[in-house]
């Protein structure tokens, strides 16, 4: 098992939230691949905190193998 930041098991589904600070695109995308290597998952929550200035705030989806991603960067 690989560490996760926050598991929440409600009703007996169980949600997994990766909770990163922004270091740039690349590490952005290793945070989005560990949550797809999930394999029992068919969606999965990031968290990023980005300090920039100039940032671009908001909530994506990405589908990737039929597997739902939602991203959301503060």
């Amino acid at each position: 098992m690989k560490r996760t930041d926050i598991i929440i098991d409600y009703k007996g589904a169980q949600s997994i939230i990766e909770v990163k600070v922004w270091h740039g695109q690349e590490y952005n995308r290793r945070g989005e691949q560990q949550l797809l290597e999930y394999y029992h998952l068919k969606k999965g929550y990031m968290l990023s905190f980005n300090f920039n200035k100039k940032k671009q705030t908001g909530i994506r989806q990405i589908m990737q193998d039929g597997r739902l991603l939602v991203e959301a960067v503060v």
